[in-house]
């Protein structure tokens, strides 16, 4: 590892910096993990996006569907990939927290950067605070490694504002990807912002907050691959002129996307986000590949619907 457990905020608030992915897996028509896709997209994410850190093996990487040695494989070969040029997040995340603590083992073993982990269900509970708490607690203490929390409606709550401040008191949590509504984001970054990174996945906010809350890093999905291409890097182009204060050019560029936005939301069926993330991902020439159960392919009707809106929505090839 780079740094010590109690040199991990440090190292963070230094080093974990700019936009960071969530990276989508490929996988075979046979479901098999396609490694060579993925070092692929890697590679272009790195050198043609100049995307400095990728999230890896999370809820956009189907983590869900996939063994335990498929999720420690999917990080090696991302550490592989990223080398010294980007950084590394690995989502060692379920419900098992034994399962939680091996893959925490081998990101440290391998080289990753950080990890991150959501927020258990708890089934029955509603009294939370000590729960999490405890539960980070335990992870901190059995890892060296700068840990960032994960807060999603998918748990089925939201961490509250002054539990996250309290856990981020624990020596190596560093980060948290908080995805709830931006009043709790707001509230949360006044409270510990000098202390961790807060950050949240929705790119349309990505260039308000670094005004209005001095964000330094985005905490990351899909949208700095999916809005991007070698010869137009507006997403990069925008946050690099934010981050100089240059903030009425940046607003500029960002709105310049707003066709491309449109275009992916119109077009992606509510129960089918993976497999158009993916079919999008085939049309700016990366590796999409197939989805795996319990998630859905996409339709030739929906393919040739989305191809059109991509056709139309203004990206350079």
């Amino acid at each position: 590892m780079k740094y010590t457990k109690f040199e991990a905020k440090d190292y963070a608030r230094e080093t974990m910096r700019g936009i960071w992915a969530a990276a989508l897996n490929p996988f075979h028509a046979d479901g098999s993990f396609n490694e060579a896709g993925l070092r692929q997209n890697i590679r272009h994410w790195i050198d043609d996006l100049e995307i400095q850190g990728l999230f890896i093996a999370g809820k956009q990487g189907e983590f869900f569907s996939m063994s335990l040695e498929e999720r420690k494989r999917n990080m090696t070969i991302a550490v592989e990939e990223c080398g010294d040029a980007a950084g590394t997040i690995m989502s060692i995340s379920d419900q098992n927290v034994n399962t939680v603590l091996e893959l925490g083992l081998h990101a440290q073993s391998c080289g990753a950067d950080y990890v991150v982990v959501h927020a258990p269900v708890l089934s029955f509970c509603h009294d939370r605070d000590e729960v999490l708490y405890n539960y980070y607690k335990y992870l901190c203490d059995r890892l060296d490694i700068g840990i960032a929390m994960w807060s999603h409606p998918d748990s089925g709550y939201l961490m509250e504002p002054e539990t996250c401040a309290r856990i981020a008191e624990l020596p190596n949590i560093v980060a948290i990807k908080y995805s709830v509504p931006r009043d709790m984001y707001v509230r949360l970054t006044h409270m510990i912002g000098d202390k961790i990174h807060v950050s949240t996945s929705l790119e349309d906010d990505w260039l308000d907050n670094i005004q209005e809350l001095n964000w330094k890093l985005y905490l990351c999905s899909s949208p700095p691959y999916q809005l991007q291409t070698k010869n137009d890097k507006r997403m990069h182009e925008y946050t690099e002129l934010a981050f100089a204060g240059k903030m009425d050019q940046a607003r500029k560029v960002r709105d310049s996307l707003d066709p491309v936005r449109a275009a992916i939301k119109r077009t992606k069926p509510g129960g089918k986000p993976t497999a158009h993330g993916k079919y999008w991902q085939e049309l700016l020439g990366q590796v999409g590949g197939s989805v795996r159960h319990p998630m859905l392919e996409l339709s030739q009707a929906e393919k040739d619907a989305t191809r059109a809106a991509f056709e139309q929505c203004g990206l350079q090839l």
